[in-house]
């Protein structure tokens, strides 16, 4: 990463990164397609009812997670092995403190979030069932997903996507058993759910036990985290956790309008996010892999590595979004038939793909800028920028336009829009903050070029 060609790395790092992120997307797509197939287009509905809720909980842990990875991945540019490690061990403690915490708040909150998202009523007892459940995994959920990030940090993503691929497997294999031998409906997928990420996370957990390094977990420090690493991946992932935390808080604001159209709209809208949010993988697989690079090259001193590494990154995120929604728009009624058979279901799901899946690559510069700055350590104010325009609009869309023609497509077309506001914004907020660096660099070369932080 911090010398050489950028591109062939960047595209060995990203694309098992896209494929972890497809396969953990996987399991939702495996509980609807099993539900929407053996039980009924209303167990499937409840399942796709509780996305949102479930992104934003996961966004706030992922987010966090790349906190860990990017103070890992800088103290390993710069050669600091104790420090790496002091970070490895702090993520595994706030992975776990994270978890439980938000364990308990599911299971506990539960019901008050079914209501508001005011379910009808009948799919209320699934969803809330669906969502218990699932929440219960929360501390493997957030271990695998910072053990990853670690992983990460040293420029491999090849061992969480093949953890991952275990998982799955587990995954399918125990959908298909709770539902169609235990006959356990909801409650079964979102068990089996439960024991896939336990799966993943152990795997990950005991691989990074036995390896050598800087990144070795030790046992008698997991819970033992360092003070300057914990602020520091609190300070560089909350705001990350949050900017994704918008995107899924918005949704939230988005379903309870889908969820007022009827059971149809909402089993259509579910089956074409099932498949969106697989074309969003490769899109933040390249963001991460941008926050990576420039993470260790910043940590190295190679400020101009950095931008190439930003530019670079952004290119092959549009080649590869391009790509697969042309992958979508071939195949669409043929994907979407895994998941139901109603014609009825179907049309609202194209309708989705359409104006929402065609108009992803806006999302690109989005992404790729906003990463790349959390890279760079400077988290929060993309993070605000994003919660400004995002929800913001969002909001006032569905509480004034859709509210006078509440339609399926109305309401999906605030998307692209809110996309096109926030990437306008955050394009200003990455020039100006590139123009702060280079007045650092300058005057650190003026008056003090043995200190200098980066190099050409």
């Amino acid at each position: 990463m911090l010398s050489g060609s950028i591109w062939d790395k960047m595209i060995l790092f990203a694309l098992p990164l896209a494929f972890t992120g497809v396969l953990q997307q996987l399991y939702n797509a495996a509980d609807v397609a099993v539900l929407g197939h053996f039980v009924s287009d209303e167990a499937m509905a409840a399942v796709g009812n509780n996305v949102p809720i479930i992104g934003l909980i996961v966004s706030l842990c992922m987010g966090l997670a790349l906190g860990a990875n990017v103070v890992v991945a800088q103290a390993l540019g710069m050669r600091d092995e104790e420090r790496a490690s002091r970070g490895v061990h702090t993520a595994f403690y706030v992975a776990v403190v994270f978890g439980v915490v938000m364990a308990i708040a599911g299971e506990i909150g539960a019901d008050w979030i079914i209501a508001c998202l005011e379910v009808p009523e009948s799919v209320q007892a699934d969803s809330e069932l669906y969502l218990r459940v699932y929440l219960l995994g929360m501390p493997f959920i957030a271990v695998y997903n910072f053990l990853a990030a670690v992983y990460r940090s040293q420029g491999d993503t090849q061992t969480p996507l093949w953890a991952l691929c275990f998982a799955t497997i587990f995954n399918i294999a125990g959908n298909l058993f709770f539902v169609l031998v235990c006959d356990m409906g909801t409650g079964g997928v979102a068990f089996a759910t439960v024991l896939a990420n336990a799966l993943a996370a152990g795997i990950l957990f005991w691989r990074e036990c036995r390896m050598t390094g800087p990144l070795r977990l030790e046992l008698r420090r997991l819970l033992k985290p360092d003070a300057v690493s914990l602020r520091s991946i609190i300070r560089i992932g909350w705001p990350a956790g949050v900017q994704g935390a918008v995107f899924s808080f918005s949704n939230l604001i988005i379903q309870a309008a889908i969820n007022s159209l009827g059971a149809d709209v909402m089993a259509g809208s579910v089956a074409a996010f099932t498949i969106e949010i697989n074309v969003y993988c490769f899109i933040n697989a390249f963001g991460l892999a941008a926050t990576t690079f420039v993470s260790q090259n910043y940590g190295a001193g190679n400020l101009a590595r950095c931008r190439r590494a930003t530019w670079v990154s952004m290119g092959l995120n549009f080649c590869a979004s391009v790509m697969m929604i042309a992958v979508v728009l071939i195949f669409e009624r043929s994907i979407l038939g895994l998941f139901t058979h109603s014609e009825a279901v179907m049309e609202i799901a194209i309708t989705r793909i359409l104006l929402v899946v065609l108009a992803e690559p806006i999302s690109v510069v989005m992404e790729t800028v906003s990463d790349a700055m959390r890279g760079y350590g400077y988290s929060m104010p993309p993070a605000m920028v994003t919660l400004f325009c995002i929800c913001s609009i969002r909001i006032a869309w569905v509480y004034t336009v859709f509210a006078a023609d509440p339609t399926f497509d109305t309401l999906m077309i605030v998307y692209p829009i809110s996309w096109a506001v926030t990437t306008a914004a955050l394009t200003w907020l990455y020039f100006r903050h590139q123009k702060m660096l280079t007045a650092k660099h300058a005057h650190s070369r003026a008056t003090s070029p043995e200190a200098l932080p980066f190099t050409d």
